[in-house]
């Protein structure tokens, strides 16, 4: 009953969490973190109702040492980022960060704090901001050991069918919605009247980029799902009559709706999105083949998205192809953006300005004038380093880096006709291409967007245990089978 609970939750996140305006209202993200707490907490429940031998069995000795050193580091930037919050002395300020301790000094708000608290005050600028960060951290750290907790008992089942399906069908649902918004004249967001400033895909995310990075996520584990589902028929030199006709329903289906997600992309007219979209279906071209025959594995990768392009030609490219003709606008303001930002982390390298203060610091080290405000700094990347410092930063490429060296060993060693192989890769494809996204927009900070990225790298790990499994396994009894 608790595994039902908690496939529950999941499902309902997977599906409220786009849908809601990809969870940037603080009310979604709320519900969001409800969720995940609700989440963690069954699947808690069901390990401590459990003996040790039920939850690793003999041959999963391993698995606690691999995660390990992901979870060690985990909680050192998070303890981290709790120093940031921590109250000290001025003097102590002034030795770690003198340029803290100087723009404190010179800020009449600062001097109110620093009276009030008896002469002390955080690293952080924004603590209530830097707090809310915290926990944002706190929940999606606490949802990966939980996914990967469950997954490793429960196997993979509850990620290559189910959660899967679920994934491409709000996936196409938000590709046909912002489709049908775009292309009808109605132009609208949910309730929201985007008339007069709509003008590409967007779905039910307010911004295109945002859309478009989650399209990069589902769009790749799609194309994988279907690769598994033909990699269980059996193998064989048939002809291109004889493929076609033995292609099912279903995988009819899942095919139509890639299509439909590349399409809604393309209309996004997210350049960078487009560009990562195209790197990522050029990796699984080299990622999806069976090395004994030397052949692609059925020209999946390469078949549906050249449909795909087709078709948009025929719809008309022009507003598209013309953004990419035109980029020297967006991204000088962009590399003055960037330049700004790194000023921030010249001047607070070690330690940041505090988590999530971004907002709130950037102003006084803008050096150009627009409208409005810079929520943003166009580079997660970037951003967080400005945030935490080198340190913070340090402590996160560790995790990131161990993670997906982990992801790519296991997947390398299952067999190419066990289709878990290709979801893996697809997963593996769709992070990657979020990440090179990131590289230029803000998408790890959008809620949707991370939550997906964390669902689909506890994904890609299980399907990568599983891979090491069988190769300590094999390699155990490669000695008695001689």
């Amino acid at each position: 009953m608790i595994d039902q609970f908690i496939k529950f939750v999941l499902i309902f996140l997977i599906v409220f969490t786009p849908i809601a305006f990809g969870s940037m209202e603080l009310w979604a993200f709320s519900l969001m973190e409800l969720g995940i707490l609700l989440m963690v907490i069954l699947v808690t429940v069901q390990s401590l109702g459990r003996s040790s031998p039920d939850i690793f069995p003999s041959d999963s000795s391993t698995r606690i040492p691999r995660l390990t050193i992901p979870l060690v580091f985990l909680g050192l930037f998070l303890l981290f980022v709790l120093f940031q919050l921590l109250p000290l002395p001025s003097s102590v300020i002034k030795i770690i960060s003198p340029n803290t301790f100087k723009l404190r000094e010179s800020l009449s708000i600062a001097d109110l704090q620093v009276s009030l608290m008896g002469g002390r005050g955080s690293l952080s600028f924004v603590p209530f901001g830097t707090e809310i960060e915290f926990l944002k951290w706190l929940a999606l750290g606490g949802l990966f050991f939980a996914l990967l907790r469950w997954g490793l008992r429960e196997g993979t089942h509850f990620v290559t069918h189910a959660m899967i399906v679920v994934m491409i069908l709000i996936g196409v649902t938000e590709a046909l919605y912002g489709l049908f918004e775009f292309f009808s004249g109605h132009r609208y967001i949910l309730y929201l009247d985007r008339s007069s400033t709509m003008t590409a895909v967007t779905g039910t995310f307010i911004n295109r980029n945002y859309f478009a990075g989650y399209l990069l996520l589902v769009i790749p584990t799609s194309v994988g799902f279907l690769v598994a589902r033909q990699a269980r028929r059996p193998g064989g030199k048939y002809g291109w009559r004889h493929r076609l006709s033995s292609v099912d329903g279903k995988s009819l289906l899942i095919g139509y709706a890639i299509i439909i997600m590349i399409l809604a992309l393309l209309f996004s007219s997210s350049r960078m999105g487009i560009t990562s979209l195209l790197i990522s279906l050029t990796l699984m071209l080299l990622l999806f083949r069976d090395p004994k025959r030397g052949e692609r594995f059925f020209r999946i990768s390469f078949l549906i998205p050249a449909m795909a392009f087709v078709w948009a030609a025929w719809i008309g490219l022009d507003a598209v192809i013309s953004r990419f003709f035109s980029p020297a606008e967006d991204f000088h303001q962009r590399w003055m953006v960037w330049t700004d930002t790194f000023r921030i982390l010249k001047d607070f390298p070690l330690f940041g300005s505090g988590l999530g203060t971004f907002l709130h610091i950037f102003p006084m080290y803008q050096s150009f004038h627009i409208e409005g405000i810079f929520t943003h700094a166009e580079n997660d990347f970037l951003q967080l380093a400005s945030d935490v410092g080198l340190v913070g930063i340090g402590l996160l490429s560790v995790i990131f880096f161990y993670l997906f060296l982990r992801g790519i060993l296991g997947i390398r060693s299952l067999s190419p006709r066990n289709p878990e192989k290709y979801v893996g890769m697809g997963g593996l494809v769709g992070t990657l291409a979020l990440l090179f996204h990131s590289t230029v927009e803000r998408n790890i900070q959008v809620p949707a967007n991370a939550f997906l990225f964390t669902f689909l790298l506890a994904m890609v790990l299980t399907i990568s245990h599983r891979g090491q499994s069988y190769r300590e396994t094999g390699q155990k009894a490669a000695p008695n089978g001689q």
